[in-house]
């Protein structure tokens, strides 16, 4: 899906237990290559060329490679992409060490996947440059220590990582099941409700037409 010019979701599919999942990494272009937000799970590398490929791009033209956190299907099949493409890795110094492997991820249950080392950290409100505008960093713990959100102000769009997820009937707010610090990430929410965004983009769930008011509305009934 092109979200907007320069703009791109690449989702990868797969079984999941007795159910297909879908994630959604996604891309912005640069004038030299593309920055990646996210990499999928481990094993995904052929599922992520073949996204990439659906609009034109090799994996060579991935240039940097953005991490908004450790969890092993945001991080899992970077290692193989940076080996292929050489890109640059970013992060947020709190979810470094799980990244690069000297902690385990705070969600593993013992396997983990590659490590990967983060040449970029990153903390609130770095910019990229990019086609589509300055894309800006914005700290949103609660999910992990160190997850990121990035946003693009000047298409009003935000990705939004895992700080909020999207269903069937729209956004939904952080997935408590799968976030150690739930106070936390509600606090990140509100955060994310101030932006001016009209566009979100929801690692899980895909594209969302909504707005700092839906983000609002969310965070006030976490908050009653």
């Amino acid at each position: 899906m092109e979200l907007d010019q320069h703009v791109y979701s690449f989702p990868l599919t797969f079984d999941r237990g007795d159910h297909e999942t879908t994630i959604h990494p996604s891309g912005v272009e640069t004038d030299s290559g593309l920055v990646l937000l996210d990499a999928g799970f481990q094993g995904q590398i052929e599922d992520l060329e073949s996204a990439l490929a659906e609009h034109g791009f090799e994996l060579d033209d991935v240039e940097i490679l953005i991490l908004t956190h450790q969890d092993g299907d945001h991080v899992g099949c970077a290692e193989e992409l940076i080996s292929r493409t050489g890109a640059t890795t970013v992060a947020h110094p709190r979810d470094t060490p799980a990244i690069e492997g000297d902690e385990d991820p705070i969600k593993s249950s013992g396997d983990r996947y590659p490590p990967v080392s983060v040449d970029v950290q990153v903390v609130e409100d770095v910019v990229f440059r990019t086609e589509a505008g300055p894309l800006r960093v914005i700290e949103t713990p609660g999910h992990t220590p160190g997850h990121i959100s990035l946003a693009l102000p000047e298409i009003d769009l935000l990705f939004a990582g895992d700080a909020t997820v999207a269903d069937d009937d729209g956004l939904a707010g952080p997935n408590e099941r799968f976030t150690p610090e739930m106070e936390e990430a509600i606090d990140s929410l509100g955060k994310l409700a101030e932006l001016d965004a009209n566009q979100i983009l929801c690692y899980h769930g895909g594209f969302v037409e909504g707005d700092g008011a839906d983000i609002r509305e969310i965070y006030e009934s976490l908050t009653e």
